[in-house]
């Protein structure tokens, strides 16, 4: 069987990366079922409750005991927006957890039938569902919840396509079930890897695509005899082409990259080696991965604000920061899981660990573009709320019959805590509106 390299890994810098890749990760994932009383608050507290009232999928089973946990967890409100000022200027992303009104999820496995397989975390015998009662609270504010019907309006007769690895895949699909929810989508592309995807929405003529990136810039993986070896050449000035040559098509780019840099990787730039990551060899320059991400956002993102074809002021790219694994006890091919089922507190994250260092990097060469002026940058800053959410990964509930003893602590079930970064892509897409 041929082997790739794959995102699942820890972050410290002197650890020795893997070099395994598995490609093709079947995608998975589904929710609950809500009793009567539970559809009715559900259906109170929904913006757009006749839309979004999850359909009955598979039974979920939840221990009471599972209530007490995480008490500690800030279940207070603030009041919402006091003015438009303030709905513009509140910093959406630093907030907290707290429980969430409704105890429910917006979709299930039975009202989004597009759920990749290896996300669908109670299909494959995931027991607990308290890591669907959590919403995100902004610190000083309130963030609304997702409307697809409003979404879908906003960006009616457009294109938006995410661009990323497998991360920006799971994305994607929390954004198509919940958009599924007021539209039932076509599938009208997918080749032969089910990496680059194309839906659309014929009510709203959106066009909703993922263009699969794993590193932003030109690489390429060694090959012996025809078999990958989880070694990458990486060309640092030099856009990926798989997504450069439609930027100019696309209204609204998304994009976001990290988890593949975890790996042995040789360095290029004007077509000479400059530097490597893990590599350890004499008279080469060793890069820590924050270092080479930061060089890949800077090229980049200024291939987009050097963008010749594209129209002026129709783009809006949007940056989503990194999002973090958890494996705890080990990476994944060493024993790591991800076995808890609820959110940490803020108290008990690490602000100081290397996740957020890559999420700095992000920053920093986001705020540098955007200071250019040539086009419209935004950015959804992910990094501090999913750093709290070691529970919503599919951990051993990924149904992978090729890697059984392994854990995804790496990518985010569906439904699930990963539905709050299209919480926030709207309110950013509004703000910006």
């Amino acid at each position: 069987m041929k082997t790739s390299s794959k995102p699942f890994h820890n972050y410290g810098k002197s650890k020795t990366c893997p070099n395994l890749l598995i490609k093709g990760l079947p995608y998975v994932f589904t929710s609950l079922f809500l009793a009567s009383i539970l559809s009715f608050f559900f259906f109170l507290y929904s913006p757009n409750s006749l839309i979004l009232v999850p359909k009955q999928g598979h039974d979920i089973i939840e221990n009471p005991s599972q209530k007490q946990e995480h008490q500690h967890a800030n279940t207070s409100t603030l009041p919402p927006w006091k003015s438009h000022k303030e709905e513009k200027t509140c910093d959406l992303f630093k907030g907290h957890w707290i429980r969430s009104i409704r105890d429910s999820s917006y979709y299930t496995n039975s009202s989004c039938t597009t759920i990749p397989d290896s996300k669908n975390c109670f299909k494959h015998g995931r027991m607990d569902n308290d890591f669907l009662n959590w919403k995100w609270k902004p610190d000083q504010c309130d963030l609304p919840m997702f409307d697809p019907r409003i979404f879908l309006q906003m960006v009616r007769g457009k294109k938006l396509a995410f661009i990323g690895d497998s991360v920006a895949r799971n994305h994607m699909d929390s954004l198509l079930c919940l958009l599924s929810q007021e539209e039932t989508p076509q599938d009208i592309y997918k080749d032969s890897e089910d990496r680059y995807r194309k839906f659309y929405f014929p009510k709203y003529d959106f066009n909703l695509i993922m263009v699969w990136s794993r590193f932003l810039v030109q690489g390429e993986e060694r090959m012996v005899n025809g078999t990958g070896t989880g070694i990458f050449d990486l060309q640092l000035d030099k856009a990926d082409e798989d997504w450069a040559n439609v930027l100019h098509e696309l209204d609204y780019a998304i994009i976001s990259a990290a988890h593949w840099f975890f790996r042995l990787i040789y360095l290029h730039e004007g077509g000479k080696l400059v530097g490597c990551i893990y590599c350890n060899e004499p008279n080469v320059k060793n890069y820590d991965v924050d270092m080479a991400l930061s060089l890949v956002f800077k090229t980049s993102l200024k291939h987009i604000n050097n963008c010749k074809e594209c129209e002026k002021g129709k783009l809006l790219t949007i940056l989503r920061t990194f999002a973090p694994a958890h494996f705890e006890n080990g990476v994944w091919n060493t024993g790591g899981h991800c076995n808890r089922t609820s959110p940490k507190n803020e108290g008990d994250v690490d602000f100081g660990a290397f996740e957020w260092k890559l999420r700095n990097v992000q920053m920093e060469e986001f705020e540098n573009a955007k200071s250019e002026g040539k086009t419209r940058f935004k950015v959804v800053d992910v990094t501090r709320a999913m750093m709290m959410r070691p529970d919503g990964h599919p951990g051993e509930h990924w149904g992978n019959k090729w890697m059984k003893g392994y854990n995804d602590c790496t990518h985010w079930c569906l439904p699930g805590a990963i539905d709050v970064w299209n919480e926030l892509l709207l309110a950013t897409l509004q703000r910006e509106g």
